[in-house]
């Protein structure tokens, strides 16, 4: 209590409470639990946001923010400490502080720092919640670093760290896919414009998605989700437009063999110089023992490239486009206000968001789809792909980035649709609409035309069976299970199916079952249950899982062994190898179990967890779903999210989503306020 009445005092001192009336601000739970937050300012409605974001999962809240103070690691752990250090790794905190009024436009510093305050004025009122003493109270400048950090994440920069640490720090990599599509309303049975937004992320977690509706009288009105912690919507549908994300793999990062001085420590050459690294050290603190913080000083040094590293093979900088600006949180919040093309388009000229792709569409039923990216205009005398010198300023790129008209993109395709399923930017599109590649600079490191996914391959080949698209036909597409026949995708398992029984009596049923197997990964299927577990179990067999995802080929010999790995998986745990999918695979949460269909890399799909009973328990993957139609009449909004609204165990919406979920079902989401405030459950202020 003493704690909670000298944070109060804390706040006010501060003057962070006068700024913001709670009274001023109406959340509206619908039936289903998920807030619409309205109010006069768009400061109002990010103070209202994260109050009712915390009220449905301030823990994850804070394990956001927590890196971004160097806490994390005393809280959850090793794994927290990791990211702890990825945080100093980025120099995200000396970023913040640097560049926040540089950056950031007055207008936008007031929502973030109203979002801080309602974080803030949540934990004094919950203090029994909080999961750090030292974490609150927080101000716009500390949400900074968690943008920072997640959009070095989605860059995929754990790769490039664990090749230069060799496993050091092992990164938990989850985003597995994504799926968005845009269909013009020419291709349309209703002449409506729809969009698909389908970001497979994890089910729980830091980047797990929060749905949320934002109405301001400033113009701020969009429905859609973010991650908790987020100020805004990250996708989502407003009157006017709407737009998905999923991650792309061009090149976001460069890593630097440094050449050193012979005699001179620490010291490296640079042009026609000796320069000298500049320490850098980071002081880890894990928690140990439960409850007692363990403090371990790391070396880490800085050169012109970037932080670098000491290893046993030489001294290496890594430099990376996540952390060359700030302007990633407010380019989303421009996104959020954008009433038309042009001032989307605007929105992405911020250049903040340094990856993801981007499909879009509006009520004037254009679409749009950009493969998004900062990139510094490289040397082209240089490889990229691989490690380059780090001795000359010919390999130092700095501020000089390609504007985004030099992207890989397509508008308004004659064709009359665009879709990325995280494959390559030259697949998305009609035969014809899509980008040439001889265009796009090779050292942005785009995938090449054959880098695809069964996803992308599965969704060009149903929609192209159809001249016209109906709104059900979209659903159909959306939700398939299937993998293409043949899979010239990675993962390359084609070569299983041809596997001859007679070869293999002791995998006969096994093999008869895949060979007649129709490829759909549908809860009554026994074939899709082996196929499952082939994928999982090969993927652990694999020295470089990453050879296995870009697609090389398996030999016979490793698919049989995991056959039968499989095989004796299936006898020990369920007595036979006859098990439909939806009997393997549970979607689980609380007192709910329910057969859950999909697989991974097809439409629909599903990535889970082996658990010591032999199920199978979804972890990433479908997870928010939302399916727009935009025409002259307005918008109409569809979604489902993967458990519920709320993360709070005693919450009736940390489940009441599931049972729709895995029925492939999704619920009507509207931003009409008459009907939000007709059909509330609860109406209430944020204090």
């Amino acid at each position: 209590m003493r704690f909670c009445l000298l944070f109060i005092c804390y706040l006010c001192a501060c003057g962070l409470y006068a700024q913001i009336v709670p009274d001023s601000i109406t959340i509206i739970r619908d039936q289903w639990g998920v807030p619409h937050i309205y109010a006069q300012t768009d400061a109002e409605v990010a103070y209202g946001f994260a109050w009712a974001t915390a009220e449905d999962d301030f823990e994850t809240i804070q394990k956001q923010l927590l890196p971004t103070k160097g806490l994390l690691g005393q809280v959850v752990g090793k794994e927290g400490a990791i990211l702890d250090v990825v945080v100093h790794l980025l120099a995200a905190r000396e970023l913040a502080a640097k560049r926040y009024e540089k950056d950031l436009s007055p207008e936008f510093i007031a929502v973030l720092e109203a979002y801080a305050s309602g974080l803030n004025a949540y934990a004094a009122a919950h203090p029994q919640e909080i999961l750090h003493r030292k974490l609150f109270p927080i101000n716009g400048k500390d949400i900074i670093p968690s943008y920072v950090l997640g959009l070095a994440l989605m860059s995929n920069i754990q790769k490039p760290l664990e090749q230069i640490l060799e496993g050091g720090y092992p990164i938990q990599s989850e985003e597995h896919g994504s799926n968005a599509a845009a269909i013009a309303p020419h291709k349309t049975t209703t002449g409506e414009a729809f969009l698909l937004i389908n970001s497979h992320q994890p089910l729980e977690g830091l980047f797990s998605w929060y749905e949320a509706h934002l109405c301001s009288e400033e113009g701020w009105n969009i429905l859609g989700a973010t991650f908790p912690g987020g100020v805004t919507i990250f996708h989502g549908a407003t009157p006017h437009l709407g737009w998905a994300h999923t991650v792309n793999h061009p090149d976001f990062n460069d890593v630097y063999r440094l050449e050193m001085h012979p005699d001179r420590k620490f010291t490296y050459k640079y042009d026609n110089e000796w320069l000298e690294l500049e320490p850098y050290p980071y002081k880890v603190r894990i928690r140990l023992l439960g409850f007692l913080p363990f403090g371990i000083k790391q070396k880490y040094y800085r050169s012109k490239y970037g932080v670098t590293f000491k290893t046993k093979n030489g001294f290496f900088a890594l430099r990376t486009t996540a952390n060359q600006n700030i302007k990633a949180a407010e380019q989303w919040y421009r996104m959020n206000k954008a009433r038309n093309y042009s001032e989307f388009r605007s929105a992405l000229e911020m250049q903040g968001i340094n990856s993801t792709n981007i499909v879009y569409a509006d009520k004037e039923g254009n679409i749009y789809y950009i493969s998004n990216g900062l990139f510094p205009k490289r040397n082209p005398s240089f490889d990229w792909k691989e490690v380059v010198q780090g001795n000359t300023s010919a390999t130092l790129w700095k501020d000089n980035f390609y504007p985004i008209d030099s992207l890989a993109q397509v508008k308004n395709p004659p064709s009359g649709y665009v879709f990325n399923c995280n494959h390559t930017p030259f697949l998305s599109s009609g035969s014809g609409d899509n980008p040439d590649t001889t265009a796009i600079p090779i050292t942005m490191g785009y995938q090449r035309p054959n880098e695809l996914t069964n996803r992308g391959v599965r969704f060009d080949y149903l929609i192209s069976q159809h001249k016209l698209l109906s709104y059900e036909d979209f659903k159909s597409i959306k939700y398939d299970q299937a993998y293409a026949r043949p899979m010239p995708a990675a993962p390359k398992l084609e070569s299983i199916f041809t596997l001859n029984p007679q070869n293999y009596p002791e995998l006969s049923e096994s093999i008869t079952l895949l060979n007649q197997w129709d490829r759909v990964a549908d809860i009554d299927s026994e074939g899709a249950s082996i196929m499952v577990l082939v994928f999982y179990f090969l993927y652990e067999k694999l020295e470089s899982p990453d050879s296995f995802l870009k697609g090389d080929e398996i030999n016979e010999a490793l698919l049989v062994e995991t056959l039968m790995d499989v095989q004796k998986y299936l006898k020990k745990h369920f007595g036979s190898i006859n098990i439909p999918l939806g009997e393997l695979q549970r979607h689980s949460r609380g007192n709910i179990n329910l057969p859950m269909g999909g697989a991974p890399d097809v439409l629909a799909a599903i990535y889970s967890e082996k658990l010591s009973n032999g199920h199978l328990r979804p972890v990433i993957g479908e997870s928010y779903i939302q399916m727009v139609r935009f025409s002259d009449e307005g918008v109409k909004i569809e979604s489902i999210n993967a458990y519920g609204a709320s993360n709070k165990k005693e919450s009736i919406h940390y489940t009441d989503q599931m049972e729709m979920f895995t029925r492939q079902q999704l619920k009507e989401m509207t931003l009409d306020k008459e009907k939000v405030i007709k059909e509330a459950k609860k109406i209430y202020h944020p204090k």
